[in-house]
């Protein structure tokens, strides 16, 4: 079973890696897809940003080959594999969800980071490089995802203004990461990757100049930065 699991995640984690490749030209929601259109969003990171997801498809694709050829059978390898692979196959569908419905795609954002969280807090200490660091920035990233995908949703059904719901995400976001880096210290990979969404935050809403959700998520950045620091 330990063996079977780890083919499974190795799989996975190659389908989530290609399934972009199934799905051309897709760039984010379009502002049309949401009943109140959403033209340049304040709590979307700026698009440099998404360049991250180079970074973790490759590491993923790594991290879990590494696990199947050199840690099939190592206990220390088992705990994380049942949710990572839950949220791999999860992500895996979420392009043709996204292209679809934004309402589907974040609750499907939800499932994707819950499971990657899950895997996070049961990964094993041995093997860094191949095994935590890349979980944790695939869940840092996706903590961001999923409350900026969360905005996107408040202010484009009207819930909330563009502006409130930026800023609402954010706080959400934040106290999401500090939580993480709480129960899980040692995880600078993951605060680094909730830093690199906002940095992206910040850089997209410096034209026009959009004082609220530039303190707040250089605030962000500087907590964060003290709390990666402090449980390193």
């Amino acid at each position: 079973m330990t063996r079977m699991l780890a083919i499974l995640v190795f799989v996975a984690a190659v389908a989530f890696a290609a399934s972009p490749l199934f799905v051309r030209g897709f760039d984010g929601f379009d502002p049309g897809q949401f009943p109140i259109p959403q033209e340049n969003p304040p709590a979307q990171p700026a698009g440099y940003a998404f360049s991250i997801w180079f970074l973790i498809y490759a590491w993923m694709i790594a991290g879990t080959g590494y696990g199947l050829f050199w840690r099939a059978d190592d206990p220390r390898w088992a705990a994380h594999r049942a949710p990572l692979f839950i949220s791999l196959a999860v992500g895996t569908a979420w392009l043709p969800v996204a292209v679809v419905s934004p309402l589907a795609a974040t609750a499907l954002l939800w499932v994707i980071l819950g499971s990657a969280l899950a895997a996070l807090m049961q990964t094993g200490r041995s093997d860094r490089l191949w095994l935590q660091a890349p979980i944790a920035v695939f869940a840092g990233w996706l903590t961001a995802a999923a409350c900026t995908g969360l905005g996107l949703l408040l202010a484009g059904y009207g819930v909330a203004y563009p502006q409130g719901a930026a800023l609402f995400v954010l706080v959400l976001a934040l106290l999401l990461a500090s939580a993480v880096l709480a129960m899980r210290p040692g995880t600078p990979e993951y605060g680094a990757a909730v830093i690199w969404a906002l940095v992206g935050v910040a850089v997209g809403n410096l034209e026009p100049m959009n004082p609220a959700v530039l303190g707040l998520a250089a605030a962000g950045i500087a907590g964060l930065g003290v709390m990666m620091w402090r449980t390193a």
